[in-house]
């Protein structure tokens, strides 16, 4: 399993984890975001803290299906939802979301859950 996270720049690793723990995905220790946001203090806290980021293009963010489809991400981003399109696009082909993305109770990160294709 893979979890896609989308934050604002202001979030704090606190926001991105309460958003993976309210999206069941609280173990996960792969986490699949933009690319332009591996420098942000979020991701860096998390790099440090062991979690294995892996950056997304916009190209594959944008080429997702996702159940979310908020008008700010999709104007944006061109995907409903940056979690669940970065989470999508790292699993690979055949992957599948494990429900839409949950939001941190600061509102300022988001989470996904995505099942790789070669789990049934």
């Amino acid at each position: 399993m893979i979890a896609g996270i989308g934050f604002r720049g202001a979030a704090t690793m606190v926001s991105v984890l309460d958003a993976l723990e309210r999206a069941g995905a609280k173990g996960c220790r792969r986490l699949a975001l933009p690319q332009d946001k591996l420098r942000q203090p979020a991701a860096l806290a998390l790099c440090e803290a062991g979690y294995l980021l892996i950056p997304i293009a916009p190209q594959a963010m944008s080429a997702q299906s996702t159940l979310s489809d908020g008008p700010v991400s999709r104007a944006a981003r061109g995907t409903g939802s940056v979690a669940e399109a970065c989470a999508l696009a790292a699993a690979g082909a055949g992957a599948r979301l494990a429900g839409p993305r949950a939001i941190s109770g600061d509102r300022m990160a988001t989470a996904a859950l995505a099942v790789t294709g070669d789990i049934p």
